[in-house]
């Protein structure tokens, strides 16, 4: 059975560090690990971490960035039974999500890819900006968004925006579950990383791998730079770099 329980594992250290990285590295790192799982297990296609990149939901808020611990909330499809069992007023799930976001945290929302839909505004997201959360990550889109970036200073990525509210009798249906996100698993706790190029999930267990891989593949680029300018030749003579290179790369610290 899966492990709901809700994770506050990533440090801020590792948040701080993956606010310095780009969103295309993120998805590279993820790509490697693939690759090297795939390597270690004959081609067995089920170590593949490559859907983590959500194809839909955009920056709403162009120029912010989000390197996150996830809260989550699922949302399902409107019928009345189902409707009048899980509204409940302030201790609606939606509300409980919220309620669980503090500093370094990003509401993610599952609305089954209704993105014409606006499923948050002002109002509801008010108390995500009083709990210290980071911003807003969904599949459909937003209500209210000028005052939610302008007053709030929330950071957004969504489908788009929308003055349509939900579906009536739309109901929240759980905080802090496993959601699919425009396809993509998300589960609490996992890392956010998102930009203007878009959302990336990182697995909350690779989080140190995949932010060691980074930081060395940015430093091997940096080498890599130098080379080219001190060689005046093609990247290509170097680049994408080789474990060789790498190599050569780590030997040239002990110098």
């Amino acid at each position: 059975m899966v492990n709901t329980e809700l994770k506050t594992d990533l440090s801020e250290d590792i948040l701080r560090r993956f606010e310095q990285v780009s969103l295309q590295t993120c998805a590279g790192a993820l790509g490697y690990l693939t690759r090297q799982a795939r390597a270690a297990k004959d081609g067995d296609t089920s170590s593949s971490w490559t859907n983590c990149y959500m194809k839909n939901v955009k920056p709403l808020t162009h120029g912010r960035k989000i390197a996150a611990r996830a809260r989550t909330l699922s949302f399902l499809p409107p019928r009345p039974d189902l409707s009048a069992t899980l509204r409940k007023g302030e201790d609606s799930p939606e509300f409980e999500a919220m309620e669980s976001c503090g500093s370094g945290d990003v509401l993610v929302v599952d609305a089954n890819r209704m993105s014409d839909l606006g499923i948050l505004g002002n109002m509801k997201t008010r108390r995500l900006w009083a709990r210290g959360g980071t911003g807003l990550i969904t599949d459909a889109s937003v209500r209210d968004l000028d005052k939610i970036r302008d007053e709030y200073g929330l950071a957004v990525f969504g489908a788009g925006r929308s003055a349509i509210t939900g579906l009536e009798g739309s109901p929240w249906h759980e905080a802090n579950v496993p959601i699919s996100c425009d396809g993509v698993l998300v589960m609490p706790g996992d890392l956010m990383v998102a930009d203007d190029d878009g959302v990336v999930v990182v697995p909350q267990q690779l989080a140190e791998q995949v932010i060691e891989w980074i930081e060395e593949h940015e430093r091997v680029e940096d080498f890599i730079a130098g080379l080219v300018d001190e060689e005046q030749c093609s990247p290509g003579r170097f680049y994408p770099p080789s474990e060789e290179l790498k190599q050569r790369y780590r030997d040239s610290l002990k110098q």
